[in-house]
């Protein structure tokens, strides 16, 4: 049985910024094949588990597919400068500017696999590109003590703030380049009342949903094939959503991502703790919608209904993809969201695996 919690500090503790997944691809890989039948990377880097149903052709073209999305990457920075030592950062996918002077963070160095004179081509790819140990750093500006009286209460703009390493001029020359990656040097760890908070819970906490789905399907049995794809670039290009879709080609499809929960100072009817958020919307299939809710009920599952009328998760992609795709969208509720400090209840993530194993389990030839 998966320990739900401990899968969470697993997913989010690993480090996989937008575009950049390749070090989270096996501890994602990890957690689908003990669950599925198959686990395969598409070409933009997704990770795809597939878990066979029972009807008749299964594993063919010819089964029904039921398509879970939840994006893998997380948001970061990236380095594209070295001054005196200290390093330029721009950021990858929506890091906050308000939060990110302060941070500690980790700079991901990459020594490029350059070719030595008569080594082919084919050795120097095998080669491929040595990734050295973070290092790590803060990122910093200067003190407001020294700033303009006009910019001593405005937030620093991330062209304004640094990260130090530490490191001379020299060093920092030898150690760490242009292009290198930059996460949050922060674990998630556990507060009071079945919370956990940390970096990359967006999305990390509903790839977890789907591995808690997997797991519940192994005491079901379910018709349709269920293809659950962790999926790339979210954060800045859709991509995966994109490129899976249009390669799996699935009857229907739910993405799961978080959506924004109340707290002390911002009002909304979502809660952490209090179930699913179940979008309804112009993007999202009645037929689907109404099943998950009933699901709900008949496991006598608490849900709460956000009306959305946006396109920011990988639905949007995955509803558009070839003539078109019947998609649910599952909402995580999340306090703090693109911030460091993301923070998500255990059992909100349980409820939403569960209830994808039995809105499965309940496919047959039709919606």
């Amino acid at each position: 049985m998966v320990q739900t919690a401990e899968l969470i500090k697993t997913l989010t503790n690993a480090v996989g910024l937008s575009g950049y997944e390749a070090s989270l691809r096996d501890v994602i890989r990890a957690q689908f094949a003990p669950l599925v039948d198959e686990v395969t990377v598409s070409k933009v880097g997704s990770i795809i588990g597939v878990k066979w149903g029972s009807a008749p052709l299964q594993a063919t073209a010819h089964a029904k597919k039921l398509m879970l999305a939840a994006h893998a990457d997380e948001i970061g920075l990236i380095v594209t400068g070295i001054e005196k030592g200290f390093l330029r950062i721009a950021r990858v996918g929506g890091a906050d500017n308000r939060i990110l002077l302060g941070q500690r963070v980790l700079v991901h160095p990459t020594k490029r696999a350059t070719a030595s004179a008569g080594e082919s081509r084919s050795a120097r790819a095998k080669s491929g590109d040595a990734q050295s140990a973070p290092i790590p750093g803060l990122i910093a500006s200067r003190p407001p003590h020294v700033l303009p009286a006009a910019q001593r209460e405005k937030i620093v703009g991330v062209e304004d703030l640094f990260i130090d390493v530490g490191m001379t001029e020299a060093q920092a020359a030898r150690e760490i380049q242009v292009g290198d990656l930059v996460s949050f040097d922060i674990q998630t760890v556990a507060l009071k009342g079945d919370l956990l908070s940390g970096k990359a819970m967006d999305n990390r906490a509903s790839v977890a949903t789907m591995i808690v789905c997997l797991d519940e399907l192994k005491h079901l049995k379910h018709a349709w094939d269920v293809v659950a794809v962790a999926t790339a670039q979210e954060e800045t290009t859709f991509a995966g959503a994109k490129t899976s879709a249009y390669a799996i080609q699935p009857d229907a499809a739910i993405a799961i991502d978080v959506t924004f929960a109340a707290q002390h100072d911002y009002t909304t009817h979502l809660e952490l703790g209090k179930g699913p958020a179940i979008a309804v919307g112009p993007n999202y299939h009645p037929k689907m919608t109404k099943r998950l809710m009933d699901v709900a009920k008949k496991l006598e599952m608490a849900y709460q209904v956000e009306p959305d009328v946006g396109g920011g998760t990988d639905a949007w992609p995955i509803q558009v993809s070839q003539a078109g795709i019947p998609v649910a969208l599952l909402g995580v509720p999340l306090r703090y969201m693109h911030s460091p400090v993301e923070t998500v209840n255990v059992k909100d993530v349980e409820r939403i695996g569960r209830l994808m194993a039995h809105f499965a389990a309940g496919l047959t030839e039709e919606l």
